[in-house]
């Protein structure tokens, strides 16, 4: 698994670098307003590629949100790759939002599958289905969930770091997405949401779900 240094994500060096030096060169060259451009695009830079260390609940058995932002969906759907119904969570990212995705529980990686698309809004239902997405298959026994990266009307580029194979932790970085974005949440069957539309998440530290009570 590739992992990133914790704070600012690698994928930001080269935009920030960019950012950086077309501030100093501007100044240099005594042009005062691109040079302060140059600083408030390094700064977003910054700030968009941030990747805080984040603390999990207590209790390991409730589920965590996968990334920061606002919840635009809880429902029931058809997971993608299993084609079962289960519960879904879908999580809108927008570009002032840390885009770094975390597992929402431990298990392993057992399927990735890409699928290009278009970028339509992804706080959009029909971004599930038609827009560029990554999705992952993590189980762990006989428990099992499906998380799904989807790139947005911004986002160009989805960033996996987790391969198949991988044992992922709860609340572990597994990839990101680039400039606004969603991620969906297929929970196992027997976990329920605790979060209602329009709550705002924080990736690994917000508890998305937790196990079904007996006879519920």
């Amino acid at each position: 698994m590739k992992r990133p240094h914790a704070q600012l994500c690698p994928e930001g060096y080269k935009y920030i670098g960019l950012f950086a030096f077309a501030a100093f060169l501007a100044a240099l060259l005594d042009h005062s307003v691109l040079a302060l451009l140059g600083l408030v695009l390094t700064a977003l830079a910054v700030n968009f590629f941030r990747d805080p260390e984040r603390v999990p609940p207590h209790d390991p058995a409730l589920a965590v949100a996968p990334a920061d932002g606002k919840v635009v969906r809880v429902g029931e759907a058809l997971d993608p790759l299993t084609r079962e119904t289960r519960t879904v969570v879908c999580i809108f990212m927008n570009v002032f939002d840390v885009h770094v995705n975390r597992a929402p529980l431990s298990g392993t990686v057992t399927r990735i599958e890409y699928v290009p698309g278009k970028f339509f809004n992804a706080s959009l239902d029909k971004a599930s289905e038609d827009n560029e997405r990554c999705l992952y298959r993590v189980e762990d026994g006989e428990r099992s969930f499906t998380v799904v990266q989807i790139a947005g009307l911004l986002a160009r580029r989805i960033v996996p770091w987790a391969e198949s194979g991988d044992a992922l932790t709860r609340g572990q970085r597994f990839g990101m997405i680039k400039f606004g974005s969603r991620v969906d949440v297929f929970l196992p069957h027997d976990y329920e949401p605790c979060v209602a539309v329009g709550e705002r998440t924080l990736a690994g530290q917000t508890a998305l779900a937790r196990p079904r009570r007996a006879g519920a």
